[in-house]
């Protein structure tokens, strides 16, 4: 999420997975409207292997599943978010609301006060291939 000059970027961290971010939650956002992994995948411009991969990842970041796959023919097949993956994405874009409001406070007017649209160019002479001296 961009805000300004400030990118925020909230990820849910389960051991080395990420169980939540943006992208996943938009993912279960799709999934939610067009009641399919495939199709929510189509729209967002993923491949169906890449969303597979998604759902099973956050599938097994949570005590419960988000999404509930319904296999066979007819009305009854295709996928779902569970009670728990609504809780989940509910929970998550309220979080990404309050997270916007950070732009109102008194840090990041002092954070951003001084900064430029552009980084200067370098000084003619420099070594820009150099790297810095490490930071301690």
């Amino acid at each position: 999420m961009l805000i300004g000059p400030l990118k925020l970027k909230l990820q849910l961290v389960c051991g080395d997975s990420f169980a939540m971010g943006p992208g996943k939650a938009d993912l279960l956002e799709a999934i939610d409207r067009e009641g399919s992994i495939k199709a929510a995948g189509r729209v967002l411009g993923m491949s169906y292997r890449r969303t597979w991969l998604l759902v099973d990842e956050m599938n097994r970041c949570f005590s419960e599943r988000l999404v509930d796959t319904l296999a066979g023919g007819g009305r009854e097949r295709g996928a779902r978010l569970s009670a728990q993956g609504r809780t989940v994405l509910e929970a998550y874009r309220e979080l990404e609301a309050v997270t916007a409001q950070v732009t109102g406070s008194a840090a990041y007017e002092r954070l951003v006060a001084g900064l430029l649209d552009q980084p200067r160019p370098p000084k003619s002479g420099s070594a820009v291939s150099e790297p810095a001296p490490p930071l301690r």
